[in-house]
């Protein structure tokens, strides 16, 4: 379903201080939007925010940027992350939220970013074998954020699409990243670490199992 335009997302986001947008002017120097210094964790995708908003205000010892294309989306995002801080009592102080094109993220990334882990979360499979380029886990995309994570760094990804994750357990392989964690139904034995998303609940209650993978970088 298209999600109907939101006259006053823009307006919203650039009043937001933890909003970026000209994430092109920031390259190779990410951390300077942040308040202090620390690990950088990126998600691509993040949607209506609810994922970041929980990670990043759980995390306070690392830096967050979470990234989408529209800002119908991201408006939704930036309330989650400012109801998330506040309940936790504290200013977004280690979040920052920004609209780009992922498949161009090498204009808005570089190696000096030097990026920790990427979170990948229920992104668009593209079926059809002529768009397959557009997934966020095609080797196109994955030597893309080779650039900017670090040796050892992880990508974190989770889908319902059966065909997505086997295509993608391949092009991990073929970029030259090892798995340090893989499985084809999460819940069944769900690590402490996991942090259900909106789609991941919705999902599997419907009884769909929900596949998950933590890719290392090799050098």
């Amino acid at each position: 379903m298209r999600m109907r335009h939101k006259a006053y997302a823009r307006p919203e986001l650039e009043a937001c201080p933890f909003f970026i947008g000209d994430p092109e002017r920031w390259k190779g120097r990410w951390q300077e939007a942040f308040d202090r210094p620390g690990p950088l964790v990126l998600e691509l995708g993040c949607g209506k925010g609810a994922y970041a908003a929980a990670m990043a205000a759980a995390h306070p010892e690392i830096n967050y940027l979470a990234v989408d294309y529209l800002s119908d989306v991201l408006v939704l995002a930036k309330r989650r992350v400012e109801e998330a801080y506040a309940a936790a009592g504290r200013p977004v102080d280690n979040c920052r939220l920004t609209a780009l094109n992922i498949q161009w993220i090498d204009a808005d990334l570089g190696q000096e970013d030097v990026v920790e882990r990427i979170h990948i979360n229920f992104c668009n499979p593209w079926p059809k074998f002529g768009h397959k380029k557009r997934r966020l886990t095609h080797p196109r995309q994955l030597q893309n954020y080779r650039a900017f994570l670090r040796d050892g760094g992880e990508i974190w990804f989770k889908t319902d699409d059966e065909g997505l994750y086997r295509e993608s357990l391949e092009y991990f392989a073929q970029c030259g990243f090892s798995l340090r964690y893989q499985t084809m139904d999460l819940h069944a034995d769900e690590p402490v670490w996991n942090l259900r998303t909106e789609y991941e609940e919705k999902f599997a209650a419907q009884g769909v199992p929900i596949k998950a993978l933590i890719a290392v970088k090799e050098p």
